[in-house]
């Protein structure tokens, strides 16, 4: 099956080396120092249990090279979607399936004012994946479940095909009942991680330990959750705690993308996260003060710096 990574950052890079590795036609999109590494010394992807590198069809910075594919694999930061996505269009063709792998819940709304909307199906990936060096993607702890249908929810021949290589890759690509409810529920943990982890400067460990984090951690997943509902996602009621105890699951020395972009002075994806939260509650008549609090105390830094 032919798949293109647009691009070839953590979540991209990580599922380019799985399918490449697993004799799938792969092609990766990239730039600078990260697009001269792969292609000169291929893809390394690094792990709990070593190291690993792969050699995809193709790299470059230039889509028309790669032309049409089966499905596109959409994983960039969400400040960059509608300029990532102008680079799918070489690689579209009539049945070609883009699926997202972003942080929010907001993505397909903005891939549809570029891409054709019967191109677009929804995913959403829980991984912990980053960028070490060029060429080099590691993953933090060991777990790694991707997550996609059609925006129906439906599981058509071409989102069949595509769990169908996952599981070759050896995958982990559940079949999912409503892909609406499992994005939000991803959202619902991601944005108190996100906005937490970054403001306070901490770990999951000491989110757990110190009782003021945990309650404002819980308190911004209950206003993400309220937030779902009344925008019609079926979350269920104990949503919150339910999260909260895979909380437990999640290694101490864990934090958000957002803590070590902010870390590294690159740009933040927090009008996405918890700026999405505030602004999408306000328009739903819904008060969100933690996400608000969390949205502010980021501003100064979502340009890098």
């Amino acid at each position: 099956m032919k798949f293109a990574m647009v691009a070839t950052g953590g979540i991209g890079g990580y599922l380019a080396v799985k399918l490449t590795q697993a004799g799938e036609d792969v092609a990766t999109l990239a730039r600078g120092k990260h697009l001269d590494a792969i292609r000169s010394g291929g893809l390394t992807l690094e792990t709990a249990d070593g190291s690993t590198t792969a050699r995809p069809r193709i790299a470059t910075d230039e889509p028309a090279q790669i032309g049409p594919v089966d499905a596109v694999i959409f994983a960039v930061k969400a400040k960059d979607v509608e300029r990532a996505a102008q680079s799918c269009l070489p690689l579209l063709g009539p049945d070609t399936v883009v699926i997202p792998f972003l942080n929010g819940v907001e993505t397909v709304e903005r891939l549809a004012t570029v891409l054709p909307l019967e191109n677009i199906a929804n995913g959403t990936a829980g991984i912990s994946t980053t960028i070490t060096a060029p060429g080099t993607i590691r993953q933090v702890g060991s777990f790694a479940s991707f997550t996609f249908a059609e925006r129906d929810s439906s599981q058509t021949p071409r989102i069949r095909a595509v769990r169908s290589a996952f599981e070759r890759a050896d995958l982990e690509a559940p079949v999912v009942e409503d892909i609406d409810v499992a994005l939000w529920r991803k959202f619902c943990l991601f944005a108190s991680l996100s906005g937490v982890t970054a403001a306070a400067r901490c770990t999951v460990g000491e989110i757990r330990s110190d009782p003021q984090l945990s309650r404002l951690f819980q308190e911004g997943i209950a206003e993400t959750a309220a937030l779902g509902r009344a925008l019609g996602v079926a979350l269920p009621d104990d949503l919150g705690s339910r999260i909260w105890k895979s909380v437990s699951d999640l290694p101490a020395g864990m934090r958000a993308s957002t803590a070590i972009d902010l870390e590294a002075g690159r740009a933040l994806e927090v009008d996405w996260i918890s700026g999405a939260v505030a602004r999408l509650s306000d328009a739903a008549g819904l008060d969100a003060p933690i996400h608000r609090t969390l949205n502010a105390v980021l501003q100064p830094w979502k340009d890098g710096g």
